[in-house]
């Protein structure tokens, strides 16, 4: 059963609450602590991301095109459409010989408000670069492009691409490919669904290749440990300004991966304790995240005190009527638990 994690307070009453589950977990699967149900199956949605640009990495793609740091940590994010987005896309789109025309993604307007309201005042309509999944779909194409793929049409689960970027979530999910199961996303293309525990899995392994000597490492540790180098340099690329993952990333410097997906889901890599956290807010509601996923990091004890108070907006965030006066709060309401049990005794692997 999911348990109440965030509650929505009006004066000095609850007026809502909602329910969710957490798994946070090692690399060897272990259940280390949880809120309501570990093993429940989430939609990955954008937290798939950093797992579907691996394979960007490992097949020698990103060599080739010679991609930017910013550009892998791109790959990984749920962008807000802002300028320096913008630019990125365009400069992969013509690393690999292709155009704006060849993103699948569809278009909406730019989830940076300024962005948005600036696009509105010169006249300007928003093209597939602005949408938040560009980098995703950027760096299908650049895979499409180096195994020289058809790029007309590359958002079925059986295109090659999907079927690879299927085996790379099987990887590092560590869940036999038949459990996997497939839908459509926002963008288009194929979207799984595994347990929290499986994406917390998937998670503690982004952080796995830090606490190994170089030698040790496997190609698919280094392609990792590449990419999360990428990704934690440059933090308004894995989402935007004023965005909770990147504000969590630069306030916590370069120990914590933090990737939104979308109705609810959040996950997080711990890279000092080498461990992973899904969560995932049960009735879809954004709002909740915040708290939750701060909350999280806290009793986790990965934020400073410091840290914690930069992310107050966040972690309490207020409720104003429509006169601007604060009338209620949104507030965590769970204790993490811990278990002994591994996920394989669970039933998630």
């Amino acid at each position: 059963m999911s348990e109440v994690l965030v509650e929505v307070l009006r004066g000095d009453r609850i007026e809502s609450i909602h329910r969710g589950s957490i798994a946070v977990v090692n690399t060897a699967g272990d259940i280390l602590y949880q809120a309501g149900d570990p093993v429940f199956e989430i939609s990955m949605r954008s937290c798939a991301k950093p797992l579907q640009a691996v394979p960007v990495i490992v097949s020698g793609a990103a060599e080739r095109f010679k991609f930017t740091e910013q550009e892998l940590a791109f790959f990984c994010g749920s962008v807000s459409g802002q300028m320096f987005h913008v630019e990125a896309v365009r400069s992969v789109l013509q690393k690999i010989g292709l155009t704006e025309d060849a993103l699948l993604c569809g278009t909406h307007p730019p989830s940076h408000r300024g962005t948005a309201k600036e696009l509105q005042q010169k006249g300007i309509k928003p093209g597939a670069m602005h949408n938040n999944c560009a980098g995703k779909h950027a760096a299908m194409l650049a895979l499409c492009v180096h195994h020289g793929w058809d790029t007309a049409n590359y958002l079925p689960l059986e295109h090659p691409v999907q079927q690879l970027i299927l085996s790379f979530i099987v990887e590092m999910t560590g869940l036999e490919k038949e459990r996997v199961h497939a839908a459509v996303d926002g963008c288009g293309v194929p979207v799984f669904y595994v347990p929290l525990t499986n994406l917390a899995r998937a998670y503690a392994r982004l952080a796995e290749p830090f606490h190994l000597k170089e030698s040790q490492l496997s190609p698919l540790q280094k392609a990792v440990k590449k990419l999360m180098t990428a990704a934690c340099s440059h933090p308004e690329m894995v989402a935007g300004d004023e965005r909770i993952c990147t504000d969590i990333m630069r306030t916590a410097g370069k120990s914590v991966f933090a990737k939104t997906g979308a109705e609810g889901g959040y996950a997080l890599t711990l890279f000092d304790k080498g461990w992973g956290a899904a969560l995932k807010i049960e009735d879809g509601n954004q709002r909740a995240l915040g708290p939750a996923v701060i909350e999280l990091l806290q009793q986790l004890g990965a934020l400073s005190t410091s840290a914690l108070a930069q992310l107050k907006n966040y972690h309490h965030p207020a409720i104003f009527n429509h006169r601007k006066e604060q009338v209620g709060e949104l507030r965590p309401s769970f204790r993490l638990g811990t278990v002994k049990s591994s996920m394989k005794n669970r039933g998630a692997l």
